[in-house]
């Protein structure tokens, strides 16, 4: 009864819209009181949950980003991007998602791509006479890679809860990365030609050069944070220490960009964003612990495997599942969730944790994409001043892309498992 009531309130308080802590938190309560269970309990597996040495690298890859952002460092980004891929059909499309994938070695949060760069990249795209509706939908699309491709937060989160390699999920997530701007450039390419968008510039090698010249120093960003981590030099937290120290030299000693000002407003926004980060991992932990209590993994395993023991179709139900709760939930709150239940299942099944990882954080990264939640949308809405039902529409073919890569992926584990098998399994 208690657990049937803990997950009634829960529902019914995301549906009138309270924030997903105070809802994950609330439910937890209630259900803690009636099961005659002092209060303190709540506290207790919250700090519990936030206790984890790994949990360290949120904050300083926030700052790392933050940082980047702040310090007009993004800019360099997309200049060096558009010298490199400008020249093709659609020419900003393909800069918006190459910027992403240089972005994405720095911050690893979509929200991030989405609020630092996208307001750049829809400015240049509206100037060089692209529709809004075009510039928002690949700007939303491609700041999905941010998550996927090193450093990623929601990566970090996963690899807490799953007691997986950081490190392996980290070197895991690059080639989807890549096969996830790969598709994207292709629906790029063939809007651009059907609708007869123009090149951006001609292709110069002197000017790839030179923008390659005031890029080079932030671009050494990834390669510092993924050579480092592979290489066995430092774990993913001090990665992330490095990382925003990085950031810091290159705002304040080399390009002096950065002022004590915003340093002070950078820092701020970090210690916010963290708070909220880790109030949701806190509250979930909680719940997750509730249902570990009342054996929700054995039920859904028991369930599952009672449908059906193929690895494949199990797989995509746990696809549709997260896909699903990715439409309603955030996606710390969401993996914290979904990985007590799902986990058991996969390692029952032989589905390699790292694997599960991908899917299930693609999955969600989808869901920034879409409604009711859609935090990506709700950031280039304001960044864009195009209202939030346009933005949904017009990233509504793009998703075309991603949900074929995340099928890929999902049935061809070898394309997420070679990195790790390579680097660190022999």
């Amino acid at each position: 009864m208690a657990f049937l009531i803990l997950l009634i309130s829960l529902v019914v308080l995301i549906i009138v819209r309270v924030p997903i802590a105070v809802a994950l938190g609330l439910s937890s309560l209630f259900y803690i009181l009636i099961e005659g269970m002092p209060s303190v309990v709540l506290l207790h597996n919250m700090i519990n949950g936030m206790n984890s040495f790994p949990l360290l690298a949120i904050p300083f890859f926030i700052l790392a980003g933050g940082l980047m952002n702040s310090a007009g460092i993004t800019s360099r980004i997309f200049a060096f991007a558009r010298a490199l891929v400008g020249w093709s059909h659609g020419g900003l499309g393909h800069v918006n998602i190459g910027a992403s994938i240089v972005f994405a070695g720095m911050s690893g949060a979509a929200v991030a791509d989405a609020g630092g760069l996208g307001a750049i990249e829809i400015k240049a795209m509206r100037d060089a006479g692209y529709d809004d509706d075009f510039s928002v939908g690949i700007t939303a699309a491609s700041s999905t890679i941010g998550p996927i491709i090193p450093p990623s937060l929601p990566l970090v989160i996963f690899g807490v809860m799953a007691s997986v390699s950081i490190g392996e999920l980290f070197v895991a997530g690059i080639i989807p990365g890549l096969l996830m701007a790969a598709s994207l450039m292709v629906m790029v390419w063939w809007m651009a030609r059907k609708r007869n968008y123009p090149r951006d510039v001609a292709f110069s090698p002197k000017l790839v050069g030179s923008t390659f010249k005031t890029a080079v120093l932030p671009l050494m960003t990834p390669i510092i944070i993924v050579g480092g981590i592979a290489s066995g030099m430092f774990t993913p937290t001090e990665a992330a220490v490095c990382a925003a120290s990085y950031a810091l030299m290159l705002g304040m000693l080399v390009y002096r960009t950065l002022s004590w000002k915003k340093l002070m407003r950078v820092s701020i926004d970090t210690i916010e964003t963290t708070a909220s980060i880790l109030l949701i991992v806190g509250t979930a932990s909680v719940f997750a612990w509730i249902l570990a209590a009342n054996q929700a993994a054995v039920i859904f395993s028991e369930t599952l495997l009672g449908l059906t023991e193929n690895k494949t179709i199990i797989l995509l139900i746990i696809t549709l599942i997260v896909l699903v709760i990715g439409l309603f939930m955030e996606t710390i709150a969401a993996i914290s969730i979904l990985v007590p239940v799902l986990l058991p299942v996969s390692i029952q099944l032989g589905i390699d944790p790292v694997h599960l990882g991908i899917i299930v954080i693609l999955n969600l990264m989808i869901g920034l994409l879409t409604p009711p939640i859609g935090m990506v949308l709700y950031v280039l809405s304001k960044v864009s001043s195009v209202p939030f039902e346009r933005c949904a529409k017009a990233t509504m073919p793009f998703l075309v892309p991603l949900i074929g890569v995340l099928l890929l992926l999902t049935f061809v584990p070898s394309i997420t498992l070679f990195l790790p098998d390579l680097l660190y399994r022999q």
